[in-house]
């Protein structure tokens, strides 16, 4: 054979089949075929032979090859042995194998197959394991140590058992016990932990000690799913000494630096954004005599009064990085006040406020005598409580003290530099005024008014500068000095009297005409009563006489609406317990509410009681849950709650008036369209409605105002737009003194008494004659002598002709000449036991102060029926 042959050395043809050349140059093709492969894995590794070292071939490239090579010599030593018509089943497929073993050949040339050895992934994992720097151990459920990286035993220092734990290992060390036992328990309920713990020995017993960082966690992995329905665990152990000695070479160089801190003749805080204060040195702490105590946390208050907080913050808001001197006072632990300079600088928009404090209250020097008085007039000038400012001709201010800078400082704006930055946007006009001001004030020129200019969403803070000239007529443009003033508290008060007299004026005026109004009435509904009495059922007229009667009743249910706005109704007040007044009129409220509005009654425990007028107190919920209703018309929810409000909570609300004391507070919340701060000013005004013409007369919210002020409650309501509107009514504590007062109004009520005939001698008076004639045929229609007296003093002569023989007396209160009062008193001196009744459009409350404690007398409230007017004076007749 030619030693350079093809890749296949073929067999000559004149020549006949020799078996044993056949299976010589198969042998040589098959290591021409290994020497080609290694040539090309030499030259083209390939990506899988350069990260493993040698050219990956297919698992059935490689089991082909086998099978070729085993073939291929099973068929040479059947060859040599067979002989015959063997031979030709032999060379076909010793040439089938040759064709096999040529297409092969091809695919290593043109590198399609690929010859290498096959590294197993997990020898892979473990080589990349054992090369770590941390401690890895897999164990099973059962403590087995399953797997243990070389790096574990280079931190242990020593080789040990599958049976060892790494508790065990690190039984030696003090502070390794309790760490253990955490991860221990961590372990079984297969949570994630790591502890740390100081070594006293290092590896191998070393006496170096080091800190190392122990952990443990769940394993989940290829061992893992191997090992169905077993829990393993991953402990890691790393050496974390260098980490650890960092930390404390940056704790001892803070340490150093605070120290330095501390050190220094000057005081130094930092404050954060929510305002606590992160650092304090010792100088500072020494000066404002803080205490030291463990664990106490400060804030900026603490330090700094509140103006000078918000001051502090509002200069380092605008400072931008740029460092502002202050002259503030600030607040020794005992109270006292520490004068000091601060030099504050804001660290981002909303970052730490550091400060740079200077200390002001050392006496001054002899070579500071004659700046003694300059220095005496700069604390007052920066402690005063008024803002002072001066301004240069160009309107720059110059100086500003902390109350000016705090007053101008606000919605989110820094401390302004200009008087023309003094007024915010949609101010114009007060700009405008304030610019002329300060041209006056620089030419010389007399002060004018005083400007007002005003800031927030609602304009409701309102600060009054007055602007004066600086220096004298001979030092024209000097400049002016700002003098401002916060006139918010002001202005409030201002509107809510302003508020209060509207509601008093519109209030007497609508006590008076209801007081009228009661007269026509009782004359209307009392003839009513007469004319009913004369017709039957079937008559005609009688149909018409109760639609005259039932109107004069619909407006006298208006007139008590009026009343109860001037807190001039006639109430009956009883001790109640409001969870049992709700519960009862909870179906009512039901009713009232319909289908699409869920009505919630959450009523507090151990309510305390209160004293009010049962019927009156229901109309105000009753109002307060229709005038919900008709603000949810898509439906929605009504929550009504009650509890108890301690006194100290209702300081809360000492600045909208109310008193301090213990109440019990009634809230009524819908989730119904709310209300705009427009129209939330004018809700209690009377006939002052958003509903539709026709749908509402505008005093449902009046008449509860009325009814609760007149209890001596206090009614207040908060609303925002798309959320709803919430009423909260708070009626005072009434104490108990008494089982009887509880039980008096649970009482069943007297049913009227059918026969309201009688007899004696009844003295009428009366100024209104229409009033005073239906009421004196009402009561002769009943069988009593009726004597009547249009005055007080028409009432005394009819006594004296009568030589008192009157067995009770029915009197208006207020009439021209002498009152009812003063005829009570006057009737007295000469009959002490005469029956006295009082009728009246106002309520008792308003005559009884002019009356003594102890005096007996009866109150019929106008209008008043027919049937009414005969029960009251047969019951006084009958007692």
């Amino acid at each position: 054979m030619r030693p350079n042959a093809g890749p296949i050395q073929a067999l000559p043809s004149p020549h006949p089949f020799n078996l044993k050349s056949l299976t010589t140059l198969l042998a040589q093709n098959q290591l021409r075929l290994a020497a080609m492969a290694k040539m090309q894995a030499r030259h083209d590794p390939g990506p899988a032979a350069a990260a493993i070292g040698w050219p990956r071939l297919p698992r059935s490239a490689g089991a082909l090859l086998l099978l070729g090579l085993s073939a291929s010599g099973g068929l040479a030593l059947i060859a040599l042995s067979t002989t015959g018509a063997g031979e030709l089943v032999v060379q076909g497929l010793l040439a089938l194998l040759a064709i096999a073993g040529a297409f092969l050949l091809f695919g290593l040339l043109v590198g399609y197959l690929r010859l290498s050895e096959r590294v197993a992934e997990a020898e892979m994992v473990k080589a990349v394991a054992d090369g770590l720097d941390n401690g890895l151990e897999i164990v099973d459920q059962h403590g087995v140590a399953l797997y243990r990286n070389r790096a574990l035993q280079r931190l242990t220092g020593r080789r040990v058992g599958r049976h060892a734990t790494l508790e065990e290992l690190f039984a030696g060390e003090p502070d390794s016990a309790q760490a253990f036992f955490r991860l221990n328990r961590a372990a079984e309920r297969g949570e994630p932990r790591d502890e740390e713990f100081y070594a006293d020995s290092g590896p191998g017993g070393a006496r170096a000690g080091r800190w190392l960082r122990v952990g443990v966690r769940p394993f989940a992995g290829p061992l893992a799913e191997a090992r169905e329905g077993q829990r393993l665990t991953l402990w890691q152990v790393m050496d974390v000494t260098r980490e650890r000695t960092r930390e404390i070479e940056t704790v001892s160089g803070l340490e150093a630096t605070l120290a330095f801190y501390d050190s220094l003749p000057q005081g130094l805080f930092a404050v954060t954004p929510e305002g606590r204060i992160a650092h304090v040195n010792a100088t500072l702490s020494q000066w404002l005599r803080l205490r030291t105590e463990p664990g106490r946390t400060l804030s900026l208050l603490d330090i700094v009064p509140a103006d000078g907080a918000d001051l502090i913050r509002a200069v380092a808001r605008g400072s931008q990085g740029r460092a502002t001197r202050l002259e503030l006072d600030l607040l020794r632990e005992d109270g006292r006040v520490f004068p000091a300079e601060l030099v504050c600088r804001g660290h981002g928009p909303r970052g730490i406020i550091s400060a740079l404090v200077l200390d002001r209250s050392a006496e001054p020097t002899r070579a500071e005598a004659q700046a003694h008085t300059e220095v005496r007039l700069t604390r007052v000038f920066q402690s005063a409580p008024f803002g002072i400012a001066t301004a240069d001709a160009s309107g720059r201010i110059a100086t500003a003290n902390a109350a000016f800078m705090r007053m101008f400082a606000v919605e989110g704006r820094g401390v302004p530099s200009t008087v023309a930055g003094l007024v915010p946007d949609g101010e114009e006009e007060a700009g405008r005024e304030l610019a002329k001001a300060l041209e006056r004030a620089v030419s010389g020129r007399t002060a004018g008014a005083p400007i007002e200019v005003f800031f927030g969403a609602q304009r409701e803070l309102a600060r009054r500068v007055y602007v004066s000239a600086l220096g004298s007529s001979g030092r024209a443009r000097e400049g002016a000095v700002l003098y401002a003033i916060d006139a918010t508290e002001q202005k409030a008060l201002e509107q809510k009297f302003a508020q209060s007299h509207k509601m008093e004026a519109v209030g007497k005026l609508a006590g008076g005409v209801a007081h009228d109004f009661n007269n026509v009435l009782t004359a209307i509904i009392g003839f009513s009563d007469l004319l009913l009495q004369t017709h039957r059922q079937t008559d005609p007229a009688y149909r018409d006489i109760m639609n005259i009667k039932s109107s004069a009743n619909r407006a006298a249910g208006l007139v008590r609406q009026l009343l109860a706005f001037s807190r001039r109704q006639t109430m009956q007040a009883e001790v109640l317990e409001l969870g049992e007044v709700l519960t009862d009129l909870s179906a009512l409220l039901n009713r009232a509410m319909g289908e699409k509005i869920e009505l919630k009654i959450l009523s507090g425990r151990d309510l305390w009681y209160v004293k009010a007028d049962k019927t009156q107190f229901e109309q105000v919920i009753i109002n307060l849950a229709v005038n919900a209703r008709d603000a949810m018309p898509d439906g929605g929810c009504l929550t009504i709650r009650t509890r108890n409000v301690s006194e100290r909570e209702s300081l809360k609300h000492a600045g909208a008036g109310m008193a301090a004391g213990e109440y019990v507070l009634i809230e009524v919340e819908d989730t119904g369209v709310g209300m705009t701060p427009e129209v939330m000013g004018k809700i209690f005004e009377p006939f002052f409605s958003t509903k539709e013409v026709g749908k509402g007369t505008g005093l449902g919210l009046s008449t509860a105002y009325g009814i609760v002020k007149q209890t001596g409650g206090y009614i207040f309501a908060d609303s925002e737009l798309a959320k709803g509107t919430t009423f909260r009514v708070y009626l005072p504590r009434h104490i108990v003194e008494n089982e009887d007062e509880i039980a008096q109004p649970r009482e069943k009520k007297r049913e009227a008494t059918r026969d309201l005939t009688g007899s004696g001698r009844v003295l009428l008076v009366e100024d209104e004659d229409v009033v005073r004639n239906f009421a004196a045929r009402a009561l002769a229609r009943q069988g009593y002598e009726v004597l009547e007296a249009g005055t007080g003093i028409e009432a005394l002569e009819v006594m004296e002709r009568e030589k008192g023989k009157v067995d009770i007396v029915v009197s208006d209160v207020i009439m021209p000449e002498m009152d009812g009062p003063t005829l009570l008193k006057e009737l007295r001196k000469t009959n002490p036991s005469l029956k006295f009744i009082f009728v009246s459009g106002y309520p008792d409350d308003a005559f009884k102060k002019s009356l003594d404690d102890d005096e007996a007398y009866t109150f019929l409230p106008k209008p008043f029926t027919l049937p009414q007017l005969a029960a009251k004076v047969k019951e006084q007749l009958a007692e």
